[in-house]
């Protein structure tokens, strides 16, 4: 009898141990596909801007350090590698399009141009799809490292040496609204 009861614990142990481990490999699956979900909407908005900033140098020629400024801070995003390095650059392309989109106000023949108005919305919208996919990535890193710190989990975890997932964060100075001085 006594040997039953033992072979039973055994069998609920490994048995827990399995599913524990298997959600743990879903869990980080998970956020490795939120972050590559990040990934698309960011390609798909570092492919808007060259053609925005191009459509909108004819009109803005009094604003070319803005326009460079765009393309600097796209390109210097598209090189960032991690959530921690992607959440600097991309506080810095948001800020250098929010400039730009503030400073193309002052511009009707730039506001009435379709192809800007086209870009821009296309560009409204990958930027509501960019915030979707970070708020998705980062309630994914939460459920995971959750697991990752619970107990029992948390035992099994360190049998797997499952990293604790990075958060996607902006920068607090990076989240101040941009300032635009108009002539």
């Amino acid at each position: 009898m006594f040997g039953w009861i033992v072979l039973g614990l055994v069998v609920a142990v490994v048995a827990y141990t399995v599913v524990t481990y298997n959600g743990l490999v879903a869990g980080k699956n998970q956020v490795a596909n939120g972050w590559k979900q990040i990934d698309v909407q960011l390609k798909r908005r570092y492919d808007l801007i060259p053609n925005l900033v191009q459509v909108a140098k004819d009109y803005m020629g009094y604003e070319q350090e803005t326009l460079q400024q765009v393309i600097a801070a796209r390109n210097s995003a598209m090189n960032a590698s991690g959530p921690a390095a992607a959440g600097v650059a991309e506080a810095a392309v948001s800020g250098a399009l929010g400039k730009f989109m503030a400073l193309a106000e002052s511009y009707p023949e730039l506001k009435a141009n379709e192809n800007v108005r086209s870009l821009m919305e296309e560009l409204t919208s990958t930027e509501n799809k960019i915030a979707f996919a970070r708020q998705h990535y980062n309630d994914s890193v939460m459920a995971q490292n959750n697991r990752l710190e619970q107990f029992p989990s948390n035992l099994v975890a360190r049998l797997g040496s499952f990293p604790v997932a990075e958060y996607f964060n902006v920068p607090e100075a990076e989240t101040a609204p941009v300032k635009v001085a108009l002539r």
